[in-house]
């Protein structure tokens, strides 16, 4: 019985390590856009998840020139949710697996910013990826010296229950109050005021990696379009317009207080409106499952 055990873990240790043998290699890899390991270390890190947003509705304000503050730093890519609501999104990102191109065919198509070195490989990862030790990104960034923040916003990171303790527990420090909540009007605002006085009072000479948690699009979002009565994809770009509204605010705030940044803003998933008879997420459907993302330096 025993050597039976000792035989299946050896095959699963082989069997596990040999997709990610692929990542290492140069062959058919597109060159990465950024050299993390020339990121990390030198700047402030901020991951800002707007919780929610579909891609579609994205590239719309971003083509009508509603999101003038989200357009300087680039078009919005076409990306796979890595799931289908926030708490399976959320492990998946903060162990290093971002949203991946939609055109991905295999692993060779992802570009890994941040590598959990193990996972296999013998600690090495793709070029351009930073290989952090550790369960999460977050953990493997505060051995590098990062004091970790997370400012929390849908029910998730609202540290109220058990399950809403789990992602706050990986930072260092974490942050919630019912103003950022999902039913708050002014919640995006409210998360923006905090960390601009938060940056003022922090140790300039002290790296953050910064998660934010914007939950303005998630539903409810039918009060930030005038007069209406219920969730839309109408209210839900109208949120995003309010979103880039106050992501200009914290960014200036940023720069002026503490430099310049890396900056990675995505979607975690997106949401349904009554397409094909199918309502919110936590479901696999196109609109669902397609995101917007992109990354920047301020």
């Amino acid at each position: 019985m025993e050597k039976t055990e000792e035989m299946v873990e050896e095959k699963k240790g082989v069997e596990g390590e040999v997709p990610f043998r692929m990542l290492s290699s140069s062959k058919g890899r597109k060159k990465p856009t950024v050299d993390m390991n020339q990121v990390v270390g030198t700047r402030d890190i901020l991951f800002i998840c707007l919780d929610t947003l579909r891609y579609d509705g994205a590239v719309h304000e971003q083509e009508a020139g509603g999101t003038p503050v989200l357009n300087q730093y680039g078009p919005w890519e076409k990306r796979q949710a890595p799931g289908n609501f926030t708490y399976p999104s959320h492990h998946a990102m903060f162990a290093g697996f971002l949203p991946c191109a939609y055109e991905a065919k295999n692993l060779t198509d992802r570009e890994l910013l941040f590598f959990p070195k193990q996972i296999g490989m013998g600690g090495r990862g793709p070029e351009g990826s930073f290989g952090f030790s550790g369960s999460t990104i977050m953990e493997g960034l505060e051995k590098e010296g990062y004091d970790t923040w997370c400012v929390g916003g849908v029910a998730f990171f609202d540290k109220r229950s058990d399950l809403g303790k789990v992602f706050p527990g990986y930072f260092k420090k974490s942050y919630w109050n019912p103003s950022f909540g999902c039913g708050v009007k002014d919640s995006a605002g409210n998360q923006v005021d905090f960390l601009l006085k938060k940056i003022e009072k922090a140790d300039r000479d002290q790296r953050i990696f910064l998660y934010l948690n914007i939950d303005a699009i998630h539903y409810p979002n039918y009060f930030y379009l005038e007069g209406a009565k219920k969730d839309s994809m109408e209210s839900h770009r109208a949120a995003l317009r309010y979103v880039d509204k106050e992501l200009g605010r914290l960014f200036e705030g940023w720069k002026e207080t503490r430099g310049g940044a890396f900056v990675i803003c995505c979607s975690d998933h997106g949401t349904c409106y009554g397409e094909d008879g199918c309502q919110f997420h936590g479901i696999n459907h196109p609109a669902v499952n397609t995101i917007p993302y992109k990354h920047f330096f301020l």
